[in-house]
């Protein structure tokens, strides 16, 4: 344990205790969010560092992230968290099943009673003091979630996220600032609101980052499947080998990453390790692209343009020809009968050779 003494000054040590942190320590935490989320490659993770620290350096009890659907009709839930009621829901806990919050009424004007259906429409920032004393806004689920659970929101704080072309593309809100120092719940502040409107430029560009490099990725490993399966259908005799290959080597790097006892239990694939191997392995055969048509479709061994097991076939024909006239010419003195045995008992050999190199021709057969 580190006993070294800590020299801080007097105003220091009012602030600690008091727990409220002056301006200059929100924007030096700001950086270091700002850090943090451009090296954060993980969007689940990300999403979740983003209201975690937007509740950080608002000291807000709650928060719910909004992400804008694909089709810019309707916010989708991402991140909800609430310390009071200990929920924390989305990013790496898994996918919200609570419904998405239209941009617009069934009957086709925008849904501006909602306030964050609102901030994603207009692009504003709205800072309520309490949400049950407010005109505009239609906050009759809160009430319920309140009445529901025995929680009480009242501040709230509601920004939109821009990207780099200045788009919408998701919806922070933050609810309930406490007080540091008696845990009560208090309006969020001029600077708070300042603080938290870098922080949603900050996280869009993340998450626009993020989500570029994850298209990226994914566009390449699309491409390189392609491929791989023009690679696969080039011939009837490999198709859906690469698939397989990939399959199978992706599942043995799982069960590796499972595995608590034995000769891998020290072995952990990382997410961008995984990543890795599934390319290596999509892409195994890829120099077949370039490999002649009749070498991928060999049915044997000695194919080429065709089976050369034909030309041996004629050549050992060949060969018993001129064996017999050889041996006819050469033992004279000796019975034609004998003649005859001997040259049979030759060519039987070579017939011997010529069904056993039929054999191992065959493409399963192993040597």
């Amino acid at each position: 344990m580190n006993t070294a003494p800590v020299m801080i000054n007097m105003k220091q040590m009012r602030e600690k205790k008091s727990g409220y942190r002056t301006y200059h320590d929100q924007v030096e935490h700001l950086i270091q969010v700002g850090i943090a989320l451009s090296g954060e490659k993980n969007i689940d993770r990300l999403l979740e560092i983003i209201v975690e620290e937007a509740r950080k350096l608002t000291n807000a009890d709650a928060g719910t992230l909004y992400i804008m659907s694909d089709d810019e009709t309707e916010l989708k839930f991402a991140i909800v968290q609430n310390n009071s009621l200990d929920i924390h829901m989305g990013g790496l806990s898994g996918a919200i099943t609570w419904p998405n919050v239209k941009l617009k009424n069934k009957d086709g004007r925008e849904n501006k009673a909602n306030v964050s259906a609102y901030v994603a429409i207009s692009g504003k920032t709205i800072n309520i003091h309490d949400v049950y004393n407010v005109e505009g806004f239609n906050f009759e689920g809160t009430k319920q979630f309140d009445k529901k659970t025995g929680y009480r929101s009242k501040s709230m704080l509601v920004t939109p996220l821009r990207n780099h072309e200045n788009e919408i593309i998701g919806v922070l809100q933050l609810l309930n600032a406490l007080d540091p120092a008696t845990g009560g719940i208090i309006n969020f502040s001029a600077e708070s609101q300042k603080i938290i409107l870098s922080l949603a430029s900050q996280a869009a560009v993340a998450l626009s980052n993020s989500h570029l490099i994850h298209d990226l990725e994914s566009l390449f490993e699309l491409f390189i499947k392609t491929i791989a399966t023009t690679i696969d259908e080039r011939s009837p005799y490999t198709s859906g080998h690469i698939r397989r290959v990939a399959e199978l080597t992706m599942s043995i790097a799982k069960k590796i990453n499972e595995t608590k006892q034995g000769y891998f239990s020290d072995v952990k694939f990382s997410d961008d390790q995984m990543r890795e191997l599934r390319m290596a392995a999509w892409l195994h055969d890829m120099g077949k692209i370039t490999t002649p048509q009749y070498l991928l479709d060999k049915k044997t061994k000695l194919q080429t343009v065709h089976d050369r097991i034909h030309e041996v076939k004629t050549r050992l024909k060949l060969i018993k020809k001129d064996y017999m006239t050889a041996a006819q010419s050469e033992k004279k003195d000796l019975p034609a009968s004998k003649v005859l045995r001997s040259a049979e008992a030759e060519i039987k050999a070579l017939d011997k050779e010529y069904q056993f190199l039929r054999e191992v021709n065959k493409g399963e057969e192993c040597m």
